[in-house]
C-alpha cells in the first residue's frame, strides 16, 4: 500500500501560462495565473515555486515579479547546456495556453529589515533580487545592486534596472569589465548593511570568503547547486577503521513516521527520503541535492545532521525542520511529521 503525505509546501495549483516571451540570449519570462481565474497565494520577496512540468520533472523557480499582484506569478528560466530536463522543457515544449501544476511559493531566502543593502547578483540570480530591490525602495532603505554577467546580451532585466535606478546599480559585463570587484565591495565590513547575493557557485564561495569578517548575519544567499559540505574533524567524531570517514555519515538510524505510524531504519548508502519512498511513504521532492527545500519535513524529536545548503546555523540549530533528500541523524532515532 502506498501512503501519500504531502509535504508542508505541497502541489496545491494549477496555473496557467498565459504568457512566455524571450528576456535575453538563453532566458524566457513566463507569465502563469490560476486557471480558475483565482487569487494566488500571497508571497513575499525571495520566494519560489515549484513547477510540476512533468510527474517526473520538478524545478524551483524564484519569483521575480510584484508580489502585489494577486493574479499574476512571474519566474524567468535560463536554457542550461547541461539541463537535466526543466530548462530544455520550459524552452522547448511548454507553450502559452499550457496549464502547469505548481506549488504555493515558500521562501529560504528572505529581505530581512534592514536600513541598507548591498545585492549582489550574477546572470539569473536576478530574479529573486528583483522583488527584493522593489521592497527595499518601497521602504526607503538605501540599497545598491552590483549585476555581473557573461555579457550584456545574457544579462535579464539590466537595461530596465539601469534605466530605474542609474545611481543604484552597477552593471558588470565580464567581457567589458571583468570579474566583480569583490575585494573592493566587501573588503571592509560596512555597519548596518546586509549583503544578499545569487548566483553560480564560484561567485558565493567568493562572497561569502570576503564576508567572513562581517557581524554574522549579515550575509544571505540563494544556491542553485550544493555547498561543499565539510566533515567535522574532532576528538568527539570518530572515524571508521577502513575509510576514515565519520561513524555518523555510515550509520544506519531509525526514523518514525509519526503520521504514517511506520518506522523504518535508513542504512548509510541510502537517503531519509529514498528509504521512505520505499517503504510506500510519497513525497514531493526534486533536487535531492538539498538546494530546493521541496522535500522539507518537521522534525518532532531527535537530533538532525544538517547536509543541506538552505538553512543558517541558528536555523539548523533549532532541530525542527530537514531537508530528507540529503541531511541525516546526529542520534539513533528520529520522529517526523511524516
Amino acid at each position: 500500500m502506498t501512503i501519500t503525505i504531502p509535504p508542508r509546501a505541497g502541489v496545491e495549483l494549477d496555473l496557467t501560462l498565459v504568457r512566455k516571451e524571450p528576456l535575453t540570449e538563453g532566458i524566457v519570462r513566463l507569465s502563469l495565473t490560476h486557471s480558475r481565474g483565482e487569487r494566488l497565494p500571497a508571497w513575499t520577496p525571495g520566494a519560489h515555486i515549484d513547477l510540476v512540468l512533468r510527474p517526473d520533472l520538478v524545478r524551483q523557480y524564484s519569483l521575480c515579479g510584484d508580489p502585489g499582484d494577486s493574479f499574476l506569478l512571474q519566474v524567468a528560466v535560463l536554457r542550461e547546456p547541461e539541463s537535466r530536463g526543466g530548462s530544455h522543457y520550459v524552452h522547448d515544449t511548454l507553450t502559452e495556453g499550457d496549464t502547469v501544476r505548481a506549488s504555493v511559493p515558500r521562501n529560504h531566502f528572505p529581505l530581512v529589515d534592514s536600513p541598507r543593502y548591498l545585492f549582489i547578483a550574477g546572470g539569473i540570480g536576478i530574479t529573486p533580487v528583483l522583488p527584493m530591490i522593489a521592497a527595499a525602495e518601497q521602504q526607503g532603505a538605501d540599497w545598491w545592486l552590483v549585476y555581473g554577467g557573461r555579457s550584456r546580451a545574457t544579462m535579464a532585466f539590466a537595461g530596465q534596472l539601469a534605466k530605474d535606478h542609474p545611481r543604484r546599480v552597477a552593471l558588470c559585463p565580464q567581457d567589458e569589465t571583468g570579474l566583480l570587484d569583490l575585494d573592493g565591495l566587501l573588503g571592509s565590513p560596512a555597519p548596518g548593511t546586509l549583503v544578499y547575493c545569487c548566483g553560480p557557485e564560484p561567485l558565493l564561495n567568493a562572497v561569502e570568503q570576503r564576508c567572513a569578517s562581517w557581524p554574522e548575519g549579515t550575509l544571505h544567499t540563494e544556491r542553485f547547486t550544493p555547498k561543499t559540505r565539510e566533515m567535522p574533524k574532532t576528538r568527539e567524531t570518530p572515524k571508521t577503521r577502513e575509510t576514515g570517514e565519520d561513524d555518523a555519515a555510515s550509520a544506519s538510524f531509525d526514523v518514525e513516521l509519526s503520521r504514517s505510524g511506520i518506522t523504518v531504519t535508513v542504512p548509510p548508502d541510502k537517503t531519509v527520503l529514498q528509504t521512505v519512498e520505499e517503504a510506500g511513504v510519497q513525497i514531493l521532492s526534486s533536487c535531492r541535492e538539498g538546494t530546493c527545500g521541496t522535500c522539507e519535513t518537521t522534525v518532532l524529536d531527535g537530533t538532525v545532521d544538517h547536509r543541506d545548503s538552505l538553512l543558517t546555523p541558528a536555523e539548523q540549530a533549532r532541530n525542527d525542520t530537514m531537508f530528507i533528500c540529503v541531511s541525516r541523524a546526529a542520534c539513533p532515532r528520529l520522529v517526523l511529521d511524516l
